[in-house]
C-alpha cells in the first residue's frame, strides 16, 4: 500500500512550521481504497504569502482540529504504507516535527514523484507539481490546496507506476513485505487477483521476478498456476511468495505489455515467452504476367512481409477472408491449385483475372488496396481501444510504421494534443514481435477504432 500525501503549511523558518492542512490517499496500485483530508490549527499565524497562494488564514483555521486530535488517523491510515509525496522530503520532515513534538517517533519509508519523473519522464522543462501534470494532461483542481495536490499526485504516480516497466517501484515494496516476514497461502493470492484483463507478475521471496503473464481473467489463470500439475506450475507454486497485477482493460494493452516485459525483465519461468513465434507470413510476387500474387509461406526474415500468422491454418482462414473481402482470386491467392480457371470463377464469384478478363492494372490495384490496409508500412495512426474503467481509453501510437508505445487517458486533447500523448505514452520497442500483435489484433477485433494522421 501507498500512503499519497500533500501537507500545507504556515510557512516560516525551518522547523517551526506548522501543519495548516493535510490530505492523505490510500492507494493500492490500482485506486484509492482510504483516505484522509482535513484543516489543522496549526496554533500559530500563517504567513501572509501564504495565505495568498493556499487560500487559506488564520480564521478559517480557529474551528480546525489540531494536530494531536488527528494523529492517530494519520497513524492508522499511513500504518505499513510507503509514504508518496510530490518533493517527499518536505512532507515527511513536516509530518516527523509534528510528531516529534508530541513526544512520538514517526517513521516511514517514502517514494518522491519529482524523482521517479526524472527518471521515468526524462526532459521534461518543469517537474513542479502544476506544470508538470499540466505537461501530462492530468486534470488538476484546487491547486495550492492539500486534496487537489494529493490527488493530482495519485494520479501521476499511477502513470510512473505504469512507465516502470523494470517494476523497481513494486519491487521496493515487495521488499517491505518480505522484511514483515509475511508468507501468504495461495488461496489468498488468488483471492486478492480481480477478475479482470490484465498483467500479472509473480515474485520469489527475495522479492524476484519470476514470471509475467497475461489473461482476460487474471484470477482464473493465476489459480490455474496453483492448481497446475506442470513442471512450471509445480515451480511456480513451490517459489511464490507474492503477486502483483496491472489492469489494462485491453486485451491490446496485454499482449503488448507481457512481450515487452519479459524482454526487459527476462523472468526465469518466461523462457519460452521470451520470443513470440509467427512462423508464417504472407508475401506479395508478380507472376509472369505482371499479375500481384500472394503467398502464403515460412517466414523469412530477408523478404518483405504484409502480415504473419501463428499457425498455417490462421494464415489460410485469414487468405481466404482477405480474398472475397478485396474480390481476389483464389488461384493467385495460393487458395486453388489449378492450370485453368479457378473454381470460384465457375460459380461466378471471381471475374476472371486467372485467365486474364481482368486487367493487370485493376486487379493489381485491389492487392494493392489490402497491403495498404494490413500493413502499417510509413503510416501514422492512433489505435482506440477500452480502457481499465468506463471513463478511460487507451491508445496506442504507430508512428511512420514505427510502434511508439501506448497510453491511458480520459480526455480527448490527450490524444487530440501529440505533445501531451508523447509525454503520457509508455514507450515501447518496436520490433517484429509487437508489430505482428498489432496487426493480428486489428484482424480479429471489433472494438478497435482507428485514428490517421
Amino acid at each position: 500500500m501507498y500512503a499519497i500525501l500533500d501537507i500545507e503549511t504556515t510557512g516560516g523558518q525551518f522547523n517551526e512550521e506548522g501543519i495548516t492542512e493535510i490530505a492523505i490517499y490510500k492507494f493500492d496500485g490500482h485506486e484509492v481504497v482510504d483516505q484522509f483530508i482535513s484543516l489543522v490549527n496549526p496554533e500559530i499565524p500563517i504567513q501572509p504569502f501564504v495565505v495568498k497562494l493556499t487560500g487559506i488564514n488564520n480564521a478559517m483555521l480557529r474551528s480546525a482540529p489540531k494536530f494531536f486530535e488527528v494523529a492517530k488517523r494519520i497513524i492508522e491510515i499511513t500504518s505499513d504504507c510507503i509514504i508518496v509525496a510530490h518533493n517527499a522530503s518536505f512532507d515527511y520532515r513536516i509530518l516527523r516535527t509534528e510528531f516529534r513534538r508530541l513526544g512520538y517517533d514517526f517513521e516511514a519509508r517514502t517514494l518522491c514523484t519529482v524523482e521517479l519523473a526524472k527518471k521515468l519522464i526524462p526532459e521534461q522543462p518543469s517537474y513542479s507539481l502544476g506544470k508538470l501534470v499540466r505537461a501530462l494532461g492530468i486534470p488538476m483542481a484546487d491547486r495550492h490546496r492539500a486534496s487537489g495536490d494529493a490527488m493530482a499526485t495519485t494520479k501521476l504516480f499511477k502513470m510512473l507506476l505504469e512507465k516502470d516497466l523494470e517494476k523497481t517501484i513494486v519491487k521496493d515494496f515487495i521488499k517491505l513485505e518480505v522484511e514483515k516476514g509475511i508468507s501468504p497461502k495461495l488461496m489468498d493470492l488468488v483471492g486478492q487477483m480481480p477478475t479482470k484483463t490484465g498483467i500479472y507478475y509473480i515474485y520469489n521471496e527475495g522479492g524476484t521476478l519470476i514470471y509475467i503473464g497475461k489473461s482476460q481473467n487474471i484470477r482464473k489463470r493465476v489459480n490455474q498456476h496453483f492448481t497446475g500439475i506442470t513442471t512450471k506450475s509445480k515451480k511456480i507454486q513451490t517459489e511464490v511468495f507474492t503477486i502483483t497485477y496491472d489492469e489494462t482493460g485491453s486485451e491490446l494493452i496485454a499482449l503488448l505489455k507481457e512481450s515487452e516485459e519479459i524482454k526487459v525483465n527476462r523472468p526465469r519461468h518466461n523462457r519460452s515467452q521470451k520470443k513470440t513465434f509467427f512462423p508464417f507470413a504472407l508475401y506479395a510476387e508478380k507472376d509472369s504476367n505482371g499479375y500481384l500474387n500472394l503467398k502464403l509461406q515460412k517466414a523469412d526474415g530477408r523478404k518483405k512481409e504484409i502480415t504473419s500468422f501463428i499457425s498455417l491454418q490462421e494464415g489460410k482462414n485469414m487468405l481466404f477472408k482477405f480474398t472475397a473481402k478485396y474480390h481476389l482470386c483464389q488461384k493467385m491467392t495460393g487458395l486453388y491449385q489449378s492450370k485453368k480457371e479457378c473454381f470460384q470463377y465457375k460459380i461466378k464469384e471471381c471475374d476472371g483475372a486467372c485467365i486474364g478478363e481482368v486487367s493487370v492494372e485493376e486487379y493489381n490495384s485491389r492487392v494493392q488496396q489490402f497491403i495498404s490496409e494490413n500493413s502499417f508500412e510509413n503510416k501514422s495512426m492512433i489505435i482506440i481501444d477500452r480502457g481499465r474503467n468506463i471513463n478511460e481509453r487507451s491508445a496506442v501510437l504507430i508512428e511512420n510504421g514505427q510502434y511508439k508505445g501506448y497510453a491511458f487517458y480520459d480526455l480527448n486533447y490527450q490524444i487530440m494534443n501529440i505533445d501531451i500523448l508523447k509525454n503520457i505514452l509508455i514507450p515501447m520497442q518496436n520490433n517484429r514481435d509487437v508489430k505482428n500483435i498489432i496487426q493480428q489484433y486489428i484482424r480479429k477485433s471489433k472494438s478497435v477504432k482507428i485514428l490517421h494522421f
